[in-house]
C-alpha cells in the first residue's frame, strides 16, 4: 500500500489506486448524476442509493442503473467502461412531493428489455412498484401509512420470487408483502407466530389474504439494513441497537447474533459462499462473523468515521487448487494468479465448496471485500486463510497445508466439539498475527475474556429445526447503547421507534457485560485487519459500493455515481481519462 503523505496530499481526491491486481482508474466520462451535474445540497436528505439490473438487451448493452438524489429518481442505460454516460436522455425520471425515495431494488427474475419491476421505498413509509421502461406505476403499498408510518430503510425482492418482497423500517419492523395482494383499508391486526430473544414474528389476521403477510419486530431502534444469503435461505439484519441477527428466513428462527463494539450497525453483506458475514457501523469498524461458528473472527480498522456500506467482490475472491506437499514461488506469485471475469464469479461458490470435499485437491481461498464510509474513504480488504483458519500453521498456510476439513475446528481450538454450527465457549488462542495489525496487548490475547456457558455464547445452531426446543425466553434481553455522535453523523439514522415491540418483555443489559464474550470480543481477542488500500475518493460521505464484472461503482451524497475501471478494463474511456485528469491526484 502506498504511503500517504501529510497535509494537503491527505485531502486530495484520488482518481486511481493500485492493488496487487493492478491499477483501478476513475472514469470521469462514466460519471452519472442529475443531468445538470450540479452537486446536490444533501443537508437533511436521505442517502443516495444505486441499484442495477440487466435486461438481456440484444444490443449487448443491457445494464440499467437506478439512483435517487433528494426528491428525484433516475433510470438510465448504464454504459459502464464501454461508453461515456449520456445524462441528457434518462429512460425515466420522477420527482416526488412530500416524500423522498430512500431505497430501491429490481426484480432480476422478471426483467426484460420491455419491462422491469422496480420497488421504491420512501421516507414517509410507502413502497411503490413501478416499471420505468413502460413509465408505469403499478401499485402503492402502505399508501395510507396504516401498516407503518416510519421511513423505509431497506427494500428487497425475496430471492427466487417474482411476487414476494421484504421491507424494513426505522421503527425496527420488517414486513413481507406479495405484489398480488392488497393492503386493506384499515390497520392490520396481527397474531403472534413466533417469538424469541428481542424479536417476534406475527401473521396478519384477516378473512381474506392481505398485506402484510408477516410482520417482523426485530431489536430496538431502526432496522438499518438486511441482506439475504446467496442461497436465499437466511436473512442477516443489522439494527441501531448494535446487533447483527441472522435468521432462517423460511423457518422464522434465529440462527445467531453478534454485537457491535460500539453504537449501531448500519450495513451488512454475505460472502459469495455464505460462510461469512461482514457488518459495519458506528464503531468505525468492519466486523467479520462466521456463519458456521457463530462468532466474530476478525475486525478491520481503517475508517475514521461511520462505515455506511460493506460489500464482497465476487470477481476478485480467489479460489485456487494447490499442491499439499510442496510450494514454489512467493506470495506475490500466488496473488498474480488472480483473474477477473464472469466465469470466475459464477463458479466462485461451487469452487469454494471444494474446501469441504474429501475427494478433491486442497483449495485455498482469499475473500476480497470493500467498505465506504462517512469519512469519504474507500477501503479494500483481503480475508485470508491465516485469519479464517487460525489453528493452521501460519507459514504458507494457503499453499502447502491441507485445509479440506478446516471448517470444522478441532476440539480445544475454540472450545467447540459439538458440531460445526455450534459456537464455542472461548475465543481461539493463539491469534494469527500475519496479515493483521499489531496488537496493543499481546499478553491479553492469550487469556480469553469469555464467560462460561451463559450469555448468548451458545447461539442457536442451524441444525435445530423446531422453535419449541429453543429456550429463548430465559435469556436476558439486551438494550442498545446511547446514540453515537460524530462530526459526520447522519441525523435520520438514529431515529427512534414510535411503536416498538410493545408485546415483548425487555430487560436492559449493560453493554459492558457483553464485551469480552463471543457476542462482542475485546479488540485484542480477535485479529485486526489492515486495509489493502484506504483512499479518499469524494468530498461528501459515501453511500454506495457495488462490485461489477469490469468496474467498481461508488456514490457520494452529492449525487455523483462514479465508475472505477478494473485493471485492464478501461479501454478507450481510460485513455480519455488520462488525457483529461488533473495532475497530482494519482496514487
Amino acid at each position: 500500500m502506498a504511503a500517504e503523505g501529510g497535509g494537503k496530499e491527505m485531502n486530495e481526491i484520488k482518481t486511481q489506486f493500485t492493488t496487487r491486481e493492478g491499477v483501478y482508474k476513475l472514469l470521469t466520462h462514466s460519471e452519472y448524476s442529475r443531468p445538470n451535474r450540479v452537486p446536490f445540497n444533501s443537508q437533511g436528505s436521505n442517502p443516495v442509493k444505486v441499484c442495477f439490473v440487466n435486461v438481456n438487451d440484444q444490443s449487448g448493452n443491457g445494464d440499467r442503473i437506478c439512483f435517487n438524489v433528494g426528491r428525484e429518481l433516475y433510470f438510465y442505460i448504464y454504459k459502464g467502461v464501454k461508453k461515456a454516460a449520456d445524462l441528457s436522455k434518462p429512460i425515466d425520471k420522477r420527482i416526488y412531493k412530500g416524500t423522498q425515495p430512500t431505497c430501491h431494488d429490481f426484480n432480476h427474475l422478471t426483467a426484460t428489455a420491455e419491462s422491469v419491476s422496480l420497488l421504491v421505498g420512501f421516507s414517509a413509509g410507502q413502497v411503490q412498484l413501478i416499471d420505468p421502461i413502460k413509465k408505469e406505476t403499478s401499485k402503492l403499498f402502505n399508501e395510507e401509512r396504516l401498516i407503518d408510518k416510519t421511513r423505509v430503510t431497506c427494500v428487497k425482492w425475496v430471492p427466487g420470487s417474482e411476487s414476494l418482497f421484504l421491507v424494513a423500517h426505522s421503527s425496527g419492523n420488517m414486513y413481507l408483502y406479495n405484489v398480488e395482494h392488497t393492503c386493506g383499508t384499515t390497520a392490520p391486526h396481527y397474531q403472534l407466530l413466533k417469538q424469541g430473544e428481542n424479536y417476534a414474528v406475527h401473521t396478519c389476521k384477516s378473512k381474506s389474504t392481505r398485506n402484510p403477510l408477516l410482520k417482523w419486530m426485530v431489536g430496538e431502534g431502526s432496522l438499518n439494513e438486511f441482506a439475504f444469503s446467496p442461497d436465499g435461505k437466511y436473512l442477516a439484519c443489522v439494527s441501531q441497537d448494535g446487533f447483527l441477527r441472522v435468521f432462517n428466513f423460511d423457518a422464522v428462527e434465529l440462527h445467531g447474533t453478534m454485537k457491535s463494539y460500539f453504537g449501531g450497525l448500519l450495513c451488512v453483506c454475505w460472502s459469495p459462499d455464505g460462510k461469512y458475514i461482514v457488518a459495519g457501523g458506528e464503531d468505525d469498524l468492519v466486523t467479520v462473523w462466521s456463519f458456521v461458528d457463530c462468532r466474530v473472527i476478525a475486525r478491520g480498522h481503517g475508517h475514521k468515521s461511520w462505515v455506511s456500506v460493506v460489500a464482497f467482490d465476487h470477481y476478485t475472491t480467489s479460489v485456487e487448487e494447490c499442491d499439499p506437499m510442496e510450494f514454489s514461488g512467493s506470495d506475490e506469485d500466488f496473488q498474480d494468479q488472480l483473474h477477473f471475469g464472469r466465469d470466475r464469479a459464477n463458479s466462485t461458490q461451487s469452487r469454494l465448496s471444494k474446501r469441504n470435499s474429501t475427494d478433491s485437491r486442497p483449495v485455498s481461498v482469499t475473500y476480497r471485500f470493500g467498505s465506504v464510509g462517512q469519512d469519504t474513504q474507500l477501503c479494500l480488504w483481503d480475508l485470508t486463510e491465516d485469519i479464517l483458519f487460525p489453528h493452521l500453521p501460519l507459514s504458507r498456510t494457503r499453499t502447502h497445508t491441507n485445509v479440506m476439513n478446516a471448517t470444522s475446528p478441532p476440539a480445544g481450538t475454540n472450545g467447540n466439539n459439538s458440531g460445526a454450527n455450534t459456537p464455542g465457549n472461548s475465543l481461539p488462542i493463539p491469534l494469527p498475527r500475519s496479515n493483521s495489525l499489531p496488537h496493543a496487548a499481546a499478553a491479553a490475547a492469550s487469556t480469553p475474556n469469555s464467560k462460561g456457558g451463559g450469555v448468548m455464547d451458545t447461539a442457536i445452531a442451524s441444525g435445530v429445526s423446531k422453535f419449541a426446543t429453543l429456550s429463548l425466553h430465559d435469556r436476558k434481553e439486551r438494550h442498545h447503547e446511547k446514540d453515537h455522535k460524530r462530526n459526520h453523523s447522519m441525523g435520520h439514522i438514529s431515529s427512534k421507534s414510535s411503536d416498538k415491540l410493545n408485546m415483548l418483555t425487555k430487560t436492559k443489559t449493560d453493554p459492558a457485560k457483553t464485551l469480552g464474550t463471543l457476542l462482542c470480543p475485546r479488540m485484542e481477542d480477535v485479529p485486526l485487519l489492515e486495509p489493502l488500500i484506504c483512499k479518499k475518493i469524494a468530498h461528501e460521505r459515501l453511500t454506495v459500493l457495488i462490485f461489477l464484472e469490469d468496474c467498481i461503482v461508488t456514490a457520494c451524497q452529492e449525487g455523483f455515481i462514479c465508475t472505477w475501471a478494473r485493471p485492464g478494463k478501461g479501454g478507450l474511456l481510460s485513455s480519455q481519462n488520462q488525457a483529461n485528469s488533473p495532475s497530482g491526484t494519482v496514487v
